[in-house]
């Protein structure tokens, strides 16, 4: 039942980065044969508004058949008034960059209906204090609460990590132990640990471990806001930048994760409570939006490039260098998402 949730979710997202285009065509005055979600043989259909509703066999992506656009050749355009093929570069840019946005704007519902839920995060508790560590040579026990840091009040063990990365020297801890509030001084020191990415850094620590504790964050409407919009940013950031890392071989292409992993990932999820499933739906919504900006001829992000060369020019790309260009973003496509698929089993077998 949860793969069928995680199938379910996937699709979602498809369509409303589909529907994104799609509203954004229509806009400007673009004619849209085909709404499909999913590839391969058509399951059922319907045609509304004068396109094709449709659900393919294979639910793994999904697209929207423009009049005059054809991926799969680049050579057949029309040059009627209502054909995507008239349209000025401008224009072209926003049809494509609405699919995206669409991600960017459903990652931030579905993070702002996180927050009304009252979403949980790790409390500044300590579980563990390593041996010979800055904070068990300042008296640090298992079990105390940070309340606060140089005066600044600690909600979340998030919000205490980032203070002891940052110190510049001494911090000044307020800990709550046994009801009492003791006050303790000490100094963090560099040392090397592994970041998301799985690479090795320096950073600045104190020797402890989280107790597993959480907490429910009591959100206002502004807070929510806020809380909506900087988890949208932490996110298109953190993949933004593993795409980036990923390409210039900063980590290892064995990380790269294709759709089993994205349907584990929801399934595991949904196992664990419907904020659960949100979270990594706005999660994966987000990568959504920032793979298909990627500069990948099949991509969106590819034609964004057309276009802009076309703006920037003011002369259309050649037919041949548009055919040739769309072939090899193809085989880029399908080499990374064959890597994907070979990791995810190699995980599986594993």
């Amino acid at each position: 039942m949860s793969w069928f949730v995680a199938l379910l979710v996937l699709s979602a997202l498809i369509f409303f980065h589909e529907l994104g285009h799609y509203a954004a065509a229509r806009l400007m005055g673009v004619y849209v044969e085909v709404f499909s979600i999913g590839f391969g043989s058509k399951v059922a259909s319907f045609k509304r508004w004068g396109t094709e509703w449709r659900i393919a066999m294979i639910p793994l992506g999904g697209y929207v058949k423009m009049k005059g656009q054809d991926d799969s050749d680049p050579s057949k355009k029309s040059y009627d008034t209502d054909s995507y093929n008239v349209k000025t570069p401008l224009q072209k840019i926003f049809i494509l960059l609405a699919g995206p946005l669409a991600n960017f704007v459903l990652a931030f519902f579905l993070y702002f209906v996180i927050a009304l839920g009252g979403p949980q995060v790790a409390s500044p508790v300590i579980g563990e204090v390593l041996a010979d560590s800055p904070a068990q040579k300042a008296g640090l026990l298992k079990n105390d609460t940070i309340l606060q840091i140089n005066d600044q009040e600690i909600a979340t063990w998030k919000e205490m990590a980032e203070i002891i990365s940052q110190a510049k020297g001494s911090l000044s801890l307020q800990v709550k132990r046994e009801g009492y509030i003791e006050s303790l001084l000490l100094t963090p020191e560099l040392k090397e640990t592994t970041n998301i990415y799985g690479e090795v850094i320096q950073k600045k620590m104190i020797g402890i471990q989280s107790a597993g504790i959480t907490h429910t964050l009591e959100l206002g409407i502004v807070e929510t806001l806020s809380y909506a919009t900087e988890q949208t940013i932490f996110a298109s950031t953190l993949i933004f930048t593993g795409v980036k890392k990923l390409l210039f071989g900063e980590v290892p292409a064995s990380e790269l994760g294709g759709v089993i992993s994205i349907v584990k990932v929801t399934s595991d999820a949904t196992d664990a409570g419907w904020m659960a499933v949100f979270f990594f739906a706005a999660l994966i919504s987000v990568n959504l939006g920032v793979l298909n900006l990627l500069p990948i001829p099949a991509l969106d992000g590819g034609h964004i490039m057309f276009n802009l060369y076309e703006f920037i020019t003011k002369r259309v790309p050649s037919e041949a260098v548009l055919i040739k260009l769309t072939i090899a973003g193809w085989v880029i496509l399908f080499s990374l998402m064959g890597l994907g698929l070979y990791n995810d089993i190699n995980r599986l077998m594993g």
